[in-house]
């Protein structure tokens, strides 16, 4: 079994990370991802392993489609780089990071209405709060987000708990989103059971593979956005994977976040074009492995906690 330890920086700081950092496995079916964020600990980042090893070991379901529609992620920055970053995208659909500790909710206006210049008129564009708003401050920030926006496609966790969403979705006309109230719940489908969502965002790596997403998509009973959590390309690509056998495909996949990396670990990085994203499989060599190889110290506390996970893996499932 050949692992691989990667340490590539960000462009922007981006969900309170300057570094990506995670490994890398090489399996009979090609390469595949473990990349937990730090404040993960073993027990919430078993279901990442099993969907690597899933990745690595078991070939994907066939695709419906050969190419799947993205989003622009548009960090918390200021308004002029907001259209930047969204008139070079190439996508019609944006989505914009709000409610950044430290910031106002006028500086989320402000990155809210640059969008809305740089997409034009017939551009979709969904906020994305990740649970730091109060039920008063949603409710509060939402319609004037929502005005800023020309209209809000979604707005996704607002809130922490799922209760809270399903506060803020009675008091609110724009369609609610669940995110982490759906990957770091212990039951996955208690949002649709409490009413508290509209669309259920999925993502591979926390929520055990592409074919563990497929069952929770089968059952939850609302439309799905497959998103990426903050992977290289190898990662990204099991997304698309799961994107493209979904039989249904409502809205842009939130998988368009490798340019969000100053580097990655293949030649050809998973990018999009025209806001597609193809359903290839890039593979790394040599000479990108190398450019984001990690240090020593950081590739021994990696296989430390690779360590600690496959053992709980193991004691899981024997």
């Amino acid at each position: 079994m050949q692992w691989r330890t990667y340490a590539v920086g960000m462009r922007v700081r981006f969900r309170g990370i300057s570094v990506r950092e995670g490994m890398l496995l090489r399996g009979p079916c090609g390469w595949a991802e473990w990349s937990p964020f730090a404040d993960y600990d073993t027990h919430e980042s078993l279901p990442w392993l099993l969907a690597a090893y899933e990745a690595a070991y078991e070939p994907w379901p066939a695709p419906l489609r050969d190419a799947v529609p993205v989003n622009v992620t548009v960090p918390a920055v200021g308004p002029d780089r907001a259209y930047d970053i969204v008139a070079a995208s190439g996508c019609r659909t944006a989505k914009v990071k709000v409610a950044e500790q430290g910031q106002s909710l006028a500086d989320d206006v402000d990155r809210v209405s640059a969008v809305r210049d740089a997409l034009g008129a017939d551009g979709s564009i969904r906020i994305d709060a990740n649970g730091a708003w109060s039920v008063d401050d949603a409710v509060t920030a939402i319609p004037r987000l929502d005005r800023a926006a020309g209209g809000l496609q979604y707005a996704e966790q607002p809130c922490r708990d799922v209760e809270e969403l399903a506060t803020v979705r009675r008091r609110v006309a724009v369609p609610v989103a669940a995110d982490e109230s759906i990957r770091r719940a212990e039951d996955p489908l208690r949002v649709a059971a409490l009413g508290a969502a509209d669309v259920a965002v999925l993502k591979v790596q926390p929520l055990g593979g592409v074919r563990g997403c497929l069952r929770i998509a089968e059952r939850i009973g609302l439309p799905v956005v497959v998103s990426s959590a903050l992977e290289t390309s190898v990662g990204i690509a099991a997304g698309v994977a799961l994107a493209a056998a979904l039989p249904e495909l409502p809205y842009a996949c939130g998988l368009a976040t490798v340019r969000l990396l100053r580097e990655d670990v293949v030649a050809e990085p998973l990018v999009p074009v025209d806001g597609l994203l193809s359903t290839r499989r890039p593979q790394p060599n040599a000479a990108s492995l190398a450019a984001a190889c990690a240090s020593p110290g950081v590739d021994a506390r990696w296989r430390e906690r690779l360590a600690a996970v496959d053992a709980l893996r193991q004691d899981h499932y024997s």
